[in-house]
């Protein structure tokens, strides 16, 4: 499979997909036809308006699912599909609804290449489990396209030494999931990405990378480690630590 799996479309200070665009284009050659899945919010044309501005300077032909009556077939005439950012679980209930987990799951695994951005690269883990998001809807499952065995955390954040706020960090959630799953997970901080083709796994962009595994410390991967043993895991959901 040929994936880029982005923790964030928006860095600050930058335009849409501004941080990562040398990369994305890379990754989206001048003729591109991407089909683009908006349904992480709730305005799917001003998202897909969005996506284009960015997009179409470097040659890459946008169109939305959402604007066909049929939106899975609009994969079979794409040259590439992207997953926005927004809510996981709105988008993975739309992605269930439309058909369309099946549909991208099968078109990917068969050679399609697969963007995602935050909820988008959530999607290609195995579960919801592992995002940060609030459940605003309640999706048939948790199950989402699988397109990597391993779990994902996009938009990390390392605990502010400086903050007041008691409630748990990120790493303590991400510990308790590890309790009951026995599944790396892969903390994506801002400005990272993760690039998987030909079996090789490769974490790019600005900062460090961090995994977590069960029973042990987490680490920290900088940009350019090459974590292509994640793809080889076998994961094991709801078997909690003895």
């Amino acid at each position: 499979m040929n994936l880029l799996l982005l923790s964030n479309s928006t860095q600050y200070g930058r335009g849409y997909l501004e941080h990562a665009l040398d990369t994305v284009s890379a990754f989206l050659p001048a003729g591109t036809r991407l089909a683009f899945v908006p349904y992480a919010l709730a305005d799917h044309d001003t998202y897909t308006a969005r996506v284009r501005e960015a997009l179409e300077p470097v040659g890459v032909t946008v169109r939305g699912v959402h604007e066909s009556a049929d939106p899975a077939a609009g994969l079979a005439c794409a040259d590439a599909v992207f997953i926005g950012g927004g809510n996981s679980f709105r988008l993975l209930d739309a992605l269930y609804r439309t058909g369309l987990r099946e549909a991208v799951r099968d078109a990917v695994r068969g050679g399609l290449p697969y963007m995602g951005a935050s909820a988008g690269t959530n999607m290609a883990a195995p579960t919801l489990r592992t995002t940060n998001d609030m459940p605003i809807v309640q999706p048939p499952s948790f199950g989402t396209l699988g397109l990597v065995p391993f779990q994902i955390n996009p938009h990390y954040l390392d605990p502010d030494p400086d903050s007041t706020h008691k409630g748990e960090t990120r790493e303590e959630r991400l510990t308790e999931f590890l309790e009951e799953n026995d599944v790396p997970v892969l903390g994506l901080r801002e400005g990272t990405w993760l690039r998987v083709r030909d079996g090789e796994a490769h974490v790019q962009g600005a900062a460090p990378a961090r995994l977590f595994t069960r029973a042990a410390r987490p680490r920290e991967l900088p940009a350019g480690s090459d974590v292509s043993r994640l793809l080889t895991v076998r994961p094991g959901f709801d078997v909690p630590a003895r």
